[in-house]
């Protein structure tokens, strides 16, 4: 498999999970359950999923898959493999608030080399292209034509006044706490992965994460965000965050862009 065959592939599949997704989300109802970890899903986590899953594995039988909707590919062992996360931000899309994501990334050697980030009740779309490089694509979104696509790059940040994006649904006093220690122009909320999108835009420098997410959770709009010059650190550290941990769960991560003056935990 090469990035110039993956590509093509991944934004078409999250294309079609969208279109799907969409077709649920604008119905009367739609049914909830409960996960064993108390996670809520639904049928559009779940129709997304077969059509993600079922893609990659006809596109590229030989590469490991990931995907949060599959409990048996959790105990998979590898640094070189695909995750997905066919609904990312299900809290959203139950209270219909339109924050949510589909995500489709590649990791290679632990880092999240190439990926996709779809939000469809926003039309919104950002990808890193065959050579590493963020973009965002605009237009119809069609799966088979390609629309008008601009490169993307972080910000330059003022450390006078920066502005930062948190999560809507996993707000917390610790993340508060750790945002206090900058200059803050102004604050945003967002769900999802689209946070890192934010980051990888230049609508905000710095996006702190003091809470529990998993690596389905990050690792395509990490793939975004470093297409775009940002950067993903551990919380604790400032070390690199990588991927193919025991259980990919992820310790709590600062996603930023480099001219922010990063304050210790």
């Amino acid at each position: 498999m090469t990035h110039e065959e993956l590509i093509p592939v991944i934004r078409r599949l999250s294309i079609e999970a969208g279109t799907k997704i969409m077709e649920i989300y604008n119905s009367d109802d739609f049914e909830i359950k409960v996960k064993s970890d108390d996670s809520p899903v639904t049928a559009a986590d779940e129709a997304a999923d077969a059509i993600i899953s079922a893609g990659l594995r006809a596109a590229f039988p030989d590469m490991m898959l990931v995907t949060e909707e599959q409990a048996d590919s959790h105990s998979e062992k590898g640094d070189t493999f695909l995750i997905v996360d066919p609904l990312d931000g299900t809290k959203e899309f139950i209270h219909r608030r339109g924050d949510f994501t589909v995500n489709i990334a590649l990791v290679e050697k632990g880092v999240p080399t190439r990926g996709v980030v779809y939000a469809p009740a926003k039309g919104r779309m950002f990808y890193t292209k065959a050579n590493g490089q963020a973009v965002e694509e605009t237009g119809d979104l069609s799966p088979e034509t390609i629309g008008p696509i601009r490169p993307i790059t972080v910000a330059t940040s003022d450390n006078n006044a920066l502005m930062v994006v948190a999560s809507k649904s996993h707000r917390d006093q610790a993340t508060d706490d750790y945002i206090n220690k900058y200059k803050v122009q102004d604050m945003k909320s967002a769900g999802s992965s689209l946070k890192f999108c934010l980051v990888a835009t230049g609508e905000a420098d710095l996006y702190p994460r003091v809470g529990r997410t998993m690596e389905w959770d990050t690792a395509a709009g990490h793939a975004v965000l470093q297409g775009a010059g940002g950067k993903v650190v551990r919380f604790d550290d400032h070390s690199p965050l990588t991927y193919g941990k025991d259980g990919y769960a992820n310790p709590f991560f600062i996603a930023y862009a480099p001219g922010v003056e990063l304050k210790s935990a």
